[in-house]
């Protein structure tokens, strides 16, 4: 990752929110998934696991979530609660249909679903969480990142970002190529197709919301009862299976597993082991 600095001058004011890219498949049965991507990234990501799931017969709901699409300088001032309440309100729909209804979350979006765990109690028949990050400890992390919460409490943090750097949380070499080949002509004034790619830059200003984030979450998780799953890569480059050991530690949940991975980085959903993902998630969805 390397640090760039704007005072967005050059930032579209007036583009267009991208298409909707929302995957929505009815299922055959009474039992649904909602997943739910990372920060900064797009529905893409979970485009394996959704149909992979929606072939054993689970409805599936692959949100957008709030603002991603829309320019950066709106996305960089949202909030995590921004984010949260649509998903919130899309669980609260589902399961007032009668629906039994899992939700699995990738990187910041797993704490969406212990957030979910703890407010709901059982109405969450059972949660996966993805890489999830309560600290950027990963390999690849540069040092200067620990300064950043210094950052976040100065205007500037509306004026730095982070531009995307090799290997952006993939392994495959061929993925990471074509990811590769979008981030690298990426400037701040065009991004490209973020509803494929995502975002190439990362505001600051959503680190300091990762953070918001994780001081909600931290205090609960002797709270979450629901059925966990943790799926962690080994070598990830974000965030270290640590993430994932204090979880299952803290977590007061009967049901609880953590699944290591051993060739894959930070994207496990889109990486070299996303088949694995997919039938370890089902393996476990269909045990529930």
């Amino acid at each position: 990752m390397s640090l760039v600095f704007s005072l967005d001058l050059n930032l579209p004011r007036s583009a267009e929110e991208a298409p909707g890219d929302e995957i929505v498949l009815p299922g055959t049965s009474n039992r649904t998934v909602i997943l739910i991507h990372g920060l900064t990234g797009s529905p893409n990501e979970m485009r394996h696991l959704a149909f992979t799931l929606n072939k054993a017969g689970y409805g599936v709901h692959c949100p957008r979530l709030a603002n991603h699409g829309k320019p950066l300088h709106i996305l960089k001032h949202s909030t995590w609660e921004d984010f949260y309440a649509p998903l919130r309100d899309l669980f609260l729909r589902l399961t007032g249909t009668g629906e039994r209804v899992f939700v699995a979350g990738l990187s910041m979006s797993a704490l969406f679903v212990l957030l979910l765990a703890e407010e709901f109690g059982e109405k969450l028949a059972g949660g996966i969480c993805l890489s999830p990050t309560l600290f950027f400890d990963g390999w690849s992390v540069p040092w200067y990142h620990r300064l950043l919460p210094l950052a976040s409490y100065t205007p500037l943090k509306y004026n730095l970002y982070f531009k995307e750097s090799d290997p952006y949380g993939i392994k495959n070499p061929a993925i990471r190529a074509m990811v590769d080949r979008h981030y690298r002509k990426a400037t701040l004034s065009d991004m490209g197709d973020v509803s494929k790619f995502g975002y190439p830059y990362f505001p600051v200003s959503l680190i300091h919301q990762l953070a918001r984030l994780i001081r909600r979450v931290r205090p609960l998780l002797d709270r979450v009862r629901a059925p966990i799953l943790l799926i962690h890569p080994r070598d990830d480059d974000t965030a270290s299976v640590r993430n994932s050991q204090i979880i299952l530690d803290r977590i007061s949940s009967p049901i609880k597993e953590l699944v290591i991975l051993t060739d894959s980085y930070h994207i496990i959903t889109a990486d070299n082991e996303r088949e694995k993902v997919a039938a370890d998630m089902q393996a476990f969805l269909d045990r529930l």
